[in-house]
């Protein structure tokens, strides 16, 4: 399943296939399912006993990619960010709108001057190149302010797994398989939009829900190479599930920090810390929603996360899985 999430394009503000894909899998395990003014997909899942406290659990849909903002005479495309990506990582990448598939280019390196080579790559340098001839060609496909995203396949290799929109297709995932069995209480799970341009379907998803606390499921940055300083890793590929103290978006409830650690130790589930307050989610929407929210966060550690080819391992999106259904069918044994 995750392979064909991941493979879906959903860019900020496009995410109608991805929001598809997800109801079609999990329409027949729900009490109830809804699409908001926003694109949010709630779904809800009544406890499966007598329960008066409610958790909603949350992720987002939608992925980083490129919006069209020209044409030029000779028909190539220039675009504009859709969420946070370096243009460095840009030159020879492969994109595609749904239909038809691009390449991200810029002057060849024999006709660059050596200053202009060492200038640092901007999203002006480039341009995506549909193989159209001329402005009038291009338009018969595309006009401004159609999206692009990513072109990239799912792949494992050994312990690990690359692809697009590991951020947040992995929580997406989780929550779809959670949804499919039964907890003594009651469950809603938002499907969110517009993450990455502003937590923006999250600061309306939880009206109507007033949930008890809030747990945002997410795909974070991992950055434990060679080159990298250990105090700025953040999180470490193959140490599990990273739960959150605190990011630029918002400060854990330490009540719910202290419940998913002790989870995670009661059923030895492999976990950290997420060990510097680096990148935001949903959850710093969430949690001053409705009068506040106690919220937290718990994440699969993702390299290269904000490219097409974000590596995760398979055992950390195990345990982040593990983690969130162990903390929902406990809850009430002396975690919060």
């Amino acid at each position: 399943m995750l392979k064909e999430l991941t493979e879906l394009l959903g860019v900020s503000g496009n995410e109608g296939a991805v929001r598809s894909f997800i109801e079609n899998e999990i329409k027949d395990f729900c009490t109830s399912l809804r699409t908001d003014s926003m694109g949010n997909l709630i779904a809800f899942k009544k406890a499966s006993v007598p329960a008066e406290k409610t958790v909603l659990l949350s992720a987002h849909m939608d992925e980083v990619g490129f919006i069209v903002t020209g044409i030029t005479d000779d028909g190539y495309l220039k675009f504009d960010s859709v969420g946070g990506i370096d243009p460095k990582i840009l030159v020879s990448q492969r994109v595609t709108n749904g239909s038809i598939s691009g390449v991200i280019a810029m002057k060849a390196i024999h006709l660059t001057a050596k200053a202009e080579r060492e200038k640092p790559v901007t999203l002006d340098m480039l341009h995506i190149d549909i193989g159209a001839t001329d402005k009038a060609g291009a338009e018969r496909y595309v006009t401004p302010g159609d999206c692009f995203g990513f072109s990239s396949d799912y792949v494992e290799f050994g312990s690990m797994i690359k692809a697009k929109a590991l951020d947040d297709r992995v929580g997406c995932s989780i929550m779809i398989d959670i949804l499919k069995s039964e907890y003594p209480l009651n469950l809603y799970c938002a499907f969110t939009v517009q993450e990455e341009v502003g937590l923006r379907g999250a600061r309306i998803a939880s009206h109507g829900i007033n949930p008890d606390f809030a747990v945002v499921i997410e795909g974070t940055t991992c950055s434990d190479m060679t080159a990298t300083p250990e105090n700025l890793r953040v999180t470490k590929s193959g140490n599990g599930a990273a739960i959150s103290v605190i990011d630029s978006a918002s400060r854990a409830e330490g009540e719910l920090v202290s419940a998913l650690v002790k989870t995670a130790k009661r059923h030895g589930i492999k976990h950290q810390y997420k060990a510097a307050a680096a990148g935001g989610n949903d959850a710093g929407a969430l949690y001053v929603s409705n009068g506040g929210i106690k919220t937290a966060s718990i994440s699969v550690p993702c390299r290269y996360i904000h490219s097409p080819v974000c590596v995760m391992s398979r055992g950390d999106f195990e345990s982040c899985g593990d983690i969130v259904k162990a903390f929902l069918n406990d809850f009430g044994k002396d975690l919060i």
